[in-house]
């Protein structure tokens, strides 16, 4: 069996390969611009007479491309977490950071990591996550946006002072406009241009909002898990990219971060909280418990149970958030279907 580790940039892919001991026996780097490129790539890995498994780090606007030339040609990829490669990288004999050494990085980790999930193409989870992504990036322009607009406001009027999330609504709009088209100060016309900005990007979220819920509106079990939306529905189904690639439940735990790590020398067994796995879909966990602690009164009397047994209200939540990944690993089972398991 021989592994090839790949760093993926811009413009090219750098691949390092190892055998089943981890010891280097090649290495290549390739441009990055068509599909020849990568074709010819698996012209050069065919002189290897073994079993191939491929390795990327898990950063797909980057290796998307290759990753979808190596699976139509009938190749194995695993993705490997930054975290994993940087581990990898900082425990080898090699100094320094380079294209090679991070390759070989990602070579290792996956030699070391017999169990990473395995890359294939799901293109709806793909475009979930790109107006997931989109949202997100519109949200945080609005945010820019309103509190610039807030301290033009409050020059003007010290007294003027919109409540928290006002200025996403557009009736507030409205009414900021009103109050300020008779003021002819530059303060107040850079204030109404933020103001129609700001407008303008809420009509575009609320429409990328109403594309989400239509294209989640087939996950059932997902969203009849109480506290998942279908904003929600749609930042878990764009993050875990084909729950068929887990093995298990519990790869799927590692893989959010919220299987527990134990932390413990002597006769107390307990456990910290994980800062590894996927941080924007453990986030999302996050809030489903958060709202879960709240509303739902299984998950209350369950975090008070664990209370009542010695944890602390963080390790409630934390245990409750590895309960809930279970559920969502089930769910996301049964709305994609067995076609989408791996064998």
């Amino acid at each position: 069996m021989v592994i090839f580790g790949i760093d993926a940039h811009k413009r090219s892919h750098t691949v390092v390969v190892i055998d089943e001991h981890g010891r280097q026996l090649a290495q290549r780097t390739t441009n990055h611009t068509a599909t020849t490129d990568h074709i010819e790539l698996l012209r050069w890995a065919e002189r290897f007479d073994a079993d191939r498994l491929w390795a990327v780090e898990d950063c797909r606007h980057l290796s998307r491309r290759l990753e979808a030339d190596l699976i139509t040609a009938g190749e194995r990829i695993v993705r490997v977490p930054p975290k994993l490669m940087a581990h990898a990288r900082d425990g080898a004999r090699t100094y320094g950071k380079s294209d090679p050494i991070d390759a070989l990085a990602i070579a290792r980790a996956a030699l070391r990591e017999p169990e990473l999930p395995a890359a294939h193409l799901d293109e709806d989870a793909r475009q979930v996550r790109l107006l997931v992504d989109h949202r997100e990036d519109l949200l945080a322009e609005r945010t820019r946006h309103t509190n610039r607009v807030r301290w033009h406001l409050h020059e003007i009027d010290p007294h003027w002072d919109p409540k928290p999330r006002a200025l996403g609504t557009l009736r507030h709009l409205d009414v900021a406009a009103d109050r300020l088209a008779g003021d002819d100060t530059l303060v107040a016309a850079v204030a109404r241009d933020l103001i129609a900005r700001i407008r303008s990007l809420t009509i575009d979220i609320r429409e990328l909002e109403k594309q989400i819920a239509q294209r989640v509106e087939h996950l059932g079990a997902l969203l009849s898990i109480p506290g998942v939306g279908a904003l929600l529905a749609g930042k878990i189904l764009g993050e875990v990219a084909g729950v068929g690639r887990f093995r298990s439940r519990h790869a799927f735990a590692r893989h959010n971060g919220t299987a527990p790590l134990p932390a413990w020398s002597g006769n107390r067994v307990r456990h910290r909280l994980s800062r590894t796995g996927n941080r924007q879909l453990n986030a999302a966990l996050y809030r489903i418990a958060i709202t879960q602690a709240r509303v739902h009164p299984d998950a209350i009397t369950y975090l008070e149970r664990r209370r009542a047994g010695g944890n602390t209200s963080a390790e409630a939540l934390r245990a409750l958030k590895r309960r809930l990944s279970d559920v969502i690993y089930r769910a996301l089972l049964v709305d994609t279907g067995p076609a989408h398991r791996l064998a």
